[in-house]
């Protein structure tokens, strides 16, 4: 039995074998800092180690990579998603460790923005004995949900009902014994199945692999779900992320290599003369006549180098024009386009020229389908964890989970304008009301309104109680 332990913690799915190499990539750069730049600045062929040295230890980490997957997860949750009937201590507490529901599926977004994958567990506390309502309240027996990268999740399988027939993750823990004594690292797996969880440690990392927990559920599926981008994985190809790093390590090498032309720029290379060099080598190397003046034969882009009389033979600095690192940022500001360009979230347009208005709002309507797609998918992610938690505890509803799909990435203030002129327009109640609902939506883009006064609002406006003489725009 224990060797079958031992293969449980070999276990790793192919996909997880041919992706692991890339979604740590992802995380680094995610993560960013010292650690990241020292892993993604390239030194050239022609440069000598002091003067990488320097680079390194100048270079600065633009994390793109953190901004476009924090963006995305932001403008889906910019508006609380709609959870008719939930019960509002699971909802402020979904993770029994103090996350919310909105936190939880913020990291299971940012997850699928950086690695194309992420699973969520829904587990339930171990305990003994009979469960009587007080019980629960006090000791806080109740599912909770948790979201795992697929850097977490070994290995899987699917049924021939085309639904999990068990998941395999893994997690590093420090296992605490108490105040005097120092934490023990322990690697954990746990085996969730259609009939029970299962949890296996290796105490120290390296130590014999023991059952140490197992509990039926009765649940008839697995309590989780797996979840890949369908355009990436689904059809056999890689995940766009990875193309998103690579453009970001380009900057950073690129923006390197502006930082350092501005440096030689305010410190010149020096260029000394052949018969200086030729007069100072006896000297350097120990005999003979000579200046006697030290002088360096290290030859590399920010050494001295020397040249012949016939090349005027005047010693002098030399450093890079301007126009070298003009050309690096603007390389750079093409990258930062192509960049956001890629993901499906570009704004920024190579000219400060008018765009048409078909432009505007075709840039608007690509941006709005690909929010919509990934809200599609955490919808049904946050819907499938309300059941399993139902499936734990009967006394727990399944709301109604509705995310937002209208995201305002068009101008505020020719939103806001357009819609004072609308409002002059003759129109009945359904016109205005139409009018007053768009208002409430832009209302929410510049200030959020509390749940309650926006739903006091919404039924005010759904009753018609705005009065006509309210709704109309004075004039000066």
């Amino acid at each position: 039995m224990n060797q079958d332990y031992e293969y449980l913690f070999r276990r790793r799915h192919a996909l997880h074998r041919a992706n692991r190499e890339v979604w740590e990539r992802s995380r680094a750069a995610y993560c960013g800092g010292e650690a990241y730049i020292r892993r993604a600045l390239v030194r050239h062929v022609s440069e000598v180690e002091p003067e990488f040295a320097e680079r390194l230890r100048r270079a600065y980490y633009f994390n793109y990579p953190r901004k476009l997957a924090r963006l995305i997860t932001q403008f889906i949750l910019s508006i609380e998603p709609q959870r008719d009937g939930a019960d509002p201590e699971l909802v402020e507490d979904f993770s029994r460790t103090g996350l919310r529901a909105n936190e939880v599926m913020r990291q299971f977004s940012t997850m699928l923005n950086i690695y194309g994958g992420a699973a969520l567990t829904v587990e339930m506390p171990y305990f003994s004995g009979e469960l009587d309502c007080e019980r629960k309240r006090r000791e806080r027996i109740r599912p909770a949900v948790r979201a795992w990268s697929p850097l977490e999740v070994a290995d899987w399988a699917y049924g021939s009902d085309g639904q999990l027939e068990w998941l395999l993750v893994e997690e590093r823990k420090l296992v605490d014994r108490g105040p005097f004594l120092p934490p023990v690292p322990s690697l954990r797996r746990k085996l969730f199945t259609r009939d029970e969880t299962v949890i296996f440690e290796r105490s120290g990392g390296n130590g014999p692999v023991v059952r140490t927990a197992r509990a039926g559920h009765g649940l008839g599926c697995v309590p989780a779900l797996l979840s890949f981008e369908p355009d990436g994985f689904g059809i056999g190809g890689g995940h766009y992320f990875e193309d998103v790093v690579r453009i970001s390590d380009a900057i950073l090498n690129n923006e390197s290599e502006a930082q350092m032309n501005i440096v030689k720029q305010m410190f010149g290379l020096l260029v000394i003369s052949d018969s200086f060099a030729r007069g100072a080598r006896p000297a350097v190397n120990g005999g003979g006549s000579g200046t006697g003046e030290k002088f360096s034969h290290l030859l590399a882009r920010s050494a001295a180098i020397w040249e012949s009389p016939e090349e005027k033979g005047i010693s002098r600095y030399i450093s890079p024009s301007g126009t070298d690192t003009s050309a690096i940022r603007s390389e750079n500001d093409a990258l930062k386009r192509e960049l956001f360009d890629v993901v499906g979230m570009a704004l920024i347009q190579p000219s400060r020229a008018a765009q048409t208005a078909e432009a505007k709002a075709w840039d608007h309507h690509q941006i709005k389908q690909f929010l919509a797609s990934r809200v599609d998918q955490l919808e049904q992610a946050e819907l499938r964890c309300w059941e399993l938690m139902h499936g734990f505890d009967r006394t727990i509803p399944v709301p109604a989970v509705a995310y937002n799909r209208e995201f305002a990435v068009t101008d505020l203030k020719s939103s806001i304008e357009s819609l004072i002129e609308l409002n002059q327009f003759p129109g009945g109640s359904g016109y205005r009301r139409e009018v007053a609902r768009t208002a409430l939506f832009l209302l929410e883009k510049m200030r959020r309104i509390d749940p309650e006064r926006r739903e006091e609002i919404r039924r005010e406006i759904e009753s018609g109680q705005i009065p006509a003489e309210d709704a109309e725009v004075e004039h000066v």
